[in-house]
């Protein structure tokens, strides 16, 4: 790791600023595990400090040690925008783009405060005044705990935090089987039940709590939405809002199901398209080394990770999906070099 970061941060720390931590809208595992652990830390060290996100986040989420310090922006503009201002050093966390705050963007644009990003995504933009951002790393949990360790804040770490970062980790890694896990992540999964944490707990709130809506919700998807194209080694999932009230959604019940068609043999890429009022939500999957988050950069607005990846297209369900089929011709060949 860099030392003139965790020196530059240092300097910072050491104006005793008033402290503001925020993620991407619609959080994840990745996003408020890291959130909460960071969020542990500095005030263990006597900073004031406050987490606002864009908006809601799935109720798994929820048991989160310190959850309730959580502030969402959507909902409560006057408070979120009060702390903004406020603040005099800003840790964006698991984002690389300031747009990825959605209705956020211009609060924190208009910001005085010094900006410290850490992430994990490719093309971080250059809003930040300091980044620790590593693009390959498995997770922003994984930075947040190397962070710790590199700011001499080890023996801060306790049960509560180390299951904070356990949940960035095994979220953004898909339970450590994703290629970004490497030696480190397991030493530092290590390191997090040498302070207490109990791993099957965690797995057990996060995995192992749905409800029966959710699971019906899932099966109608695979048996009655799953789309297996074989000549481009890919597979289309797509629920539309009739669909996702027959079965009473709610955010997060989609969580993981792009995941699913990705495990048919012959299959490398994957699409899940969600109807969302006037517009669709993507996730992409894919596997080896086929880009997920250029080809969503390039026609959908989005990005992520090589391997994991988010868009958005504005309009209709069918639209988005009649797209998504007329450019994969042009990607043809670099699916079967994968395959």
């Amino acid at each position: 790791m860099k030392k003139y970061i965790f020196d530059s941060i240092h300097k910072e720390l050491n104006k005793k600023p008033r402290i503001l931590i925020t993620t991407h809208r619609s959080p994840d595992g990745d996003a408020m595990g890291s959130s909460l652990a960071l969020y542990q830390v500095l005030v263990k060290q006597g900073f004031e400090v406050s987490v606002v996100v864009p908006n809601s986040y799935p109720k798994f989420l929820h048991w989160l040690p310190f959850n309730k310090e959580v502030v969402e922006y959507e909902g409560n503009e006057k408070n979120a925008n009060t702390r903004i201002d406020s603040a005099e050093l800003i840790f964006c966390l698991d984002f690389n783009d300031l747009g990825r705050t959605d209705m956020m963007s211009e609060s924190l644009q208009n910001s005085t405060a010094t900006f410290v990003m850490i992430d994990h995504h490719q093309d971080p933009s250059d809003f930040a005044d300091i980044m620790f951002s590593v693009p390959g790393i498995s997770s922003t949990a994984q930075l947040v705990y190397e962070f710790i360790e590199n700011m001499g804040w080890s023996s801060l770490l306790t049960q509560d935090i180390a299951e904070c970062i356990y949940t960035g980790l095994i979220t953004d890694t898909g339970s450590f089987r994703f290629s970004s896990v490497d030696a480190r992540t397991h030493e530092i999964a290590s390191k997090l039940i040498e302070v207490g944490l109990k791993q099957a707990h965690i797995h057990q709130r996060l995995f192992d709590n749905n409800k029966e809506s959710r699971l019906k919700l899932l099966g109608y998807c695979l048996s009655e939405k799953l789309e297996v194209l074989p000549e481009y080694k890919t597979a289309v999932m797509s629920l539309s809002q009739e669909e996702l009230d027959r079965f009473h959604f709610v955010k997060g019940d989609t969580e993981g199901f792009v995941n699913y068609a990705l495990s048919i043999d012959g299959v490398i890429f994957t699409a899940f398209f969600v109807q969302n009022e006037n517009k669709v939500k993507i996730s992409f999957r894919s596997l080896n080394d086929f880009r997920a988050n250029l080809l969503s950069k390039k026609h959908f607005s989005g990005g992520g990770h090589i391997n994991a990846a988010g868009g958005v297209h504005e309009g209709s369900l069918d639209e988005a999906i009649q797209k998504f089929k007329t450019i994969l011709p042009d990607y043809k060949d670099e699916l079967s070099a994968n395959c």
